[in-house]
């Protein structure tokens, strides 16, 4: 630096590098590349600024008589000599001028500095930094402004100084490297302004995501390569996992790896394994990592003493001890002493030792590799609960909250019961999936505070489904339902149903605490039209219209912690008609064109229903349950009143089991039967259970089955030429239900990779089995097939006679058919397939592949099946 050099007599000055001498000397584009900055030398792209002549040091015994300050534009002379401490009557030095030029550096506010001293006239030339206009990044994709912008120093209306653009350049990189960019660079650039103003440019190339190419394994002999690597949250890239993230490298996953890896061999028996070292290279190319772990197994231990030492006096040692399902001479698994750790916690919990000290103490023999394990329960006080609190619930009312806690204020502590108040509350998704009653330390030793930290989230939903149906074709429903209303827990809904054959639109409240007594109140209000249909021909026809009008109310009560009783009443109006132009003569109802089982459920009726429930329910969430199970027992009681007598029965049961590593397993089982009450006619083909009032089996309750694709039907198969045709889109389908049925479905949630996780899915595999059966065979005993229709020559009317009453012949048949009864029968229709639930970003969508393995004569099988919806 100029001004520690030995000068001569006369126009003695002392000068330093400028640092961004040749960034200010054009207002040209000028590039700063990165490896210049860090040398802090003036960067290749610009010319330097010619430097001035060399300090001259002053003889000593110089004494300054002015100081004045030259260049200066935005800064006050007097701030700038503020900075430094010549003074006018002080001496001047080499020593002084030197340590000046560092004090106006150290300010980093000037691109240059310059002393002179001319026999005591002291004069400081400075060119001072520019001011940043802007800030701009270039070339940003995958990170985008608001997630750059606030980690960098720089900032408009700032001095600009190349120690902070390497600054930020250094921290642009480094928020790219967060996202497993090695290959990551920065280049700075800077455009001139006027008024010494600039604009600061960051040209990012992103590059793509470091993949890890390759996971070497160095010293393992008891486990191949392939086990190991299966235990590792980092995988290695491969066509398969194209949307798996554990494929990226990432310095904290792999820490985590070499903790899975030791946690696996500790649970194989191998206490003395260790991970010697863990090195990630990069690749040549900068794209992809290379991971080598060299790893030491060491010896297998088994179990040796296994007791419990308790200091509690509820808690009986050698009783305890003798329960314990860790048994000597098993293989050493350190998840087990884990789990049992957990376990004597959370029985000591359920004694009111909330604050219980559960340690196990090791004893490792390393000649007979056994490991002895003592868990040692420390002496505590019994506690009670002193306070409840709820937090962060800003819509939700605090009773809401508070009514779902099975342990009040001032009970003794007891952890079964605090954990059934964690997925009471769960259950009401209101809040976070992961929430839990958190225990903190009361006033005293013996008290303790519970605290409910929730976080709200949206409890409204809005629910599209579509699918396409080879009956109804395109099928539409839609639902808007607030579940925590007015954030007083009640649930409001609207539903509309629309296809070709049914429109429906239904209403409904829920108060699940009324007057704040553990009562539930529920009203739904709802008007259903149903069309339903046959089909002839790919042409979909029309056979009966059903116009329900109707409300139901409904009423619980609990009768213990996980049961509880729900009554009900339903009041409906039905109207089912026919067209009259397709299957009425002579203003009847022609059974030749419609059928006995739809001629004679034709009419207005009113069903008065009076209906209760039993419902036995331990999931720890109702909305994705993984564990427990849920039982519901009902039963109807048609004829309070109204047309209609009939007695119902339903039940349908579900659990679902954990069976570890994230798969879940789950079974329901569901059925039903009806009885009529009353004889409806003295007809053997017409049965006392109407149409309307039977169980339908298909699509949605059974997949690989159309919408009441299973059970009994009456196929009409027409005849061409001679010929009966064997194509089912030329039959008259006409599904007629059944009094009893039967569900059955087992199915598996597996679980993916943190990238699938990432992007919510969630496939399962299943397999489903059901029937419907049990009633009257419509068809007359001596039906003759094939049946012939012919137009009447005088009305112009279909009749089955060959000849008019005027004795004329119809002449040919218009229609010629075999009418046939199929699909009444309890034998089970069963059919496996693979669904994938996915939270898409346009909602939750379900899709359904299924593969129908038995069916019965007339079934009508479906292979695909979707639907979609959303939240707000």
């Amino acid at each position: 630096m100029i001004g520690r050099n030995a000068g001569r007599a006369g126009n003695r000055s002392a000068k330093a590098s400028p640092l961004c001498a040749g960034l200010l000397a054009t207002s040209a584009l000028v590039t700063v590349p990165q490896a210049v900055l860090a040398q802090t030398v003036a960067p290749v792209t610009a010319p330097a600024a010619p430097a001035l002549p060399a300090a001259v040091p002053a003889p000593a015994g110089d004494v300054i008589r002015t100081v004045t300050v030259q260049g200066s534009q935005r800064l006050e002379p007097d701030t700038i000599l503020s900075y430094i401490r010549l003074r006018p009557g002080h001496t001047y030095t080499q020593a002084t001028g030197d340590q000046a030029l560092k004090d106006l550096y150290a300010t980093e506010l000037f691109a240059d500095v310059s002393i002179r001293n001319n026999s005591g006239d002291v004069i400081v030339q400075v060119k001072e930094n520019p001011v940043i206009n802007r800030i701009i990044l270039e070339g940003n994709k995958r990170l985008k402004e608001d997630k750059i912008l606030p980690e960098i120093k720089l900032a408009a209306r700032q001095i600009f100084t190349r120690s902070k653009v390497r600054a930020d350049v250094a921290r642009i990189i480094e928020l790219y490297k967060r996202q497993g960019r090695f290959a990551a660079s920065v280049e700075p650039k800077m455009v001139m302004l006027d008024q010494n103003r600039v604009d600061i440019v960051f040209e990012i190339s992103e590059g793509p995501k470091s993949k890890v190419r390759q996971i070497n394994i160095i010293g393992n002999e008891k486990f191949g390569d392939g086990k190991l690597r299966g235990e590792m949250v980092t995988k290695q890239a491969r066509f398969f996992r194209l949307f798996s993230s554990g494929t990226s490298y990432d310095p904290d996953r792999l820490a985590f790896d070499q903790q899975k890896l030791r946690q696996f061999y500790l649970t194989e028996g191998y206490a003395d394994f260790r991970v010697v070292s863990a090195v990630a290279e990069l690749t040549p190319d900068k794209r992809d990592f290379i991971i080598t772990y060299v790893v030491e197994e060491g010896d297998r231990y088994k179990f040796g003493d296994v007791k419990v030492d308790s200091q509690l006096r509820d808690f009986d040692s050698d009783a305890m001890s003798k329960r314990l399902p860790i048994k000597t001479g098993d293989w050493y698994n350190a998840k087990m002493v884990e789990d049992q750790v957990d376990a004597l916690t959370e029985t000591a919990g359920a004694f009111g030792y909330a604050f219980a000290d559960v340690r196990p103490d090791f004893s490792r023999n390393k000649d007979d590799l056994t490991m002895s394990v003592t868990f040692r329960i420390a002496e505590a006080p019994r506690v009670y609960v002193e306070r409840v609190d709820v937090n962060g619930n800003t819509l939700t009312q605090d009773k809401v909250v508070r009514r779902e806690f099975r342990i009040a204020e001032g009970d003794a502590f007891n952890t079964f019961q605090v954990k059934r108040s964690t997925n009471r509350i769960k259950s009401l998704g209101y809040f976070q999936e992961k929430f839990e009653v958190e225990q903190k330390p009361g006033s005293a030793p013996d008290r303790i505070v519970l605290e409910a930290n929730v976080e709200e989230r949206p409890t409204g939903e809005l629910q599209l489904s579509a699918g396409f149906s080879s009956l109804e074709s395109f099928i539409f429903q839609g639902s808007i339902r607030q579940n925590n209303f007015r954030g007083r827990g009640q649930t409001i809904g609207l539903s509309v149903d629309y296809s070709r054959f049914t429109r429906s639109v239904q209403v409904s409240f829920t108060e699940p605490y009324l007057f704040d007594k553990n009562i539930s109140l529920g009203v739904d209000v709802y008007r259903r039209d149903l069309n339903s249909f046959n089909q002839f021909n790919s042409n979909r026809n029309t056979t009966y219209k059903q116009a329900t009008t109707g409300f139901s109310a409904r009423v619980g009560v609990p009768l213990s912690e996980y049961m509880s009783l729900i009554g009900r009443y339903t009041f409906n109006l039905d109207d089912v008609t026919l067209d009259r132009n397709t299957f009425y003569i002579d203003g009847q109802c022609s059974i030749l064109l419609a059928g006995r089982y739809l001629c004679d459920a034709i009419g207005k009726r009113t069903s008065s229903i009076l209906g209760a429930s039993v419902v036995y329910d331990t999931l720890d969430n109702r909305l994705r349950p993984s564990r427990g199970t849920q039982v519901v027992v009902g039963a109807d009681f048609a004829g309070l009143g109204g047309s209609v007598k009939y007695a119902r029965i339903t039940a349908n049961a579900a659990k679902f089991f954990p069976v570890g590593g994230g798969f879940i397993f789950s079974v329901r089982g569901e059925g039903g039967a009806i009885r009529a009450l009353s004889s409806r006619s003295n007809d053997p083909t017409v049965d006392d259970v109407r149409l309307t009032d039977r169980f339908f089996l298909g699509e949605p309750q059974i997949r690989g089955f159309d919408i009441r694709g299973v059970g009994p039907r009456v196929l009409r198969k027409y005849i061409v030429n001679g010929v009966e045709t064997t194509d089912r889109n030329q039959w008259v389908d006409d599904a007629l239900g059944g009094k009893y049925y039967y569900l059955t479905r087992a199915e598996l949630e597996i679980p993916l990779g943190s990238g699938a996780r990432e992007l919510g899915l969630r496939p399962s595999i299943y397999v489903d089995a059901g029937a419907a059966w049990g009633i009257t065979n419509p068809l007359p005993a001596n039906l003759v097939n094939p049946q012939k229709i012919y137009t009447d020559v005088v009305t112009g009317r279909p009749t089955s006679s060959p000849t008019a009453a005027n004795g004329a012949s119809n002449g040919n048949p218009t229609q010629t058919f075999n009418e046939v009864y199929v699909g009444d029968s309890p034998s089970p229709r069963v059919s496996v397939g693979i669904g994938v639930n996915w939270n898409s970003p346009f909602g939750p969508f379900r899709l359904d592949f299924a593969k129908v393995l038995k069916k019965v004569d007339g079934d009508d099988p479906k292979t695909f099946t979707f639907n979609v919806g959303t939240q707000f």
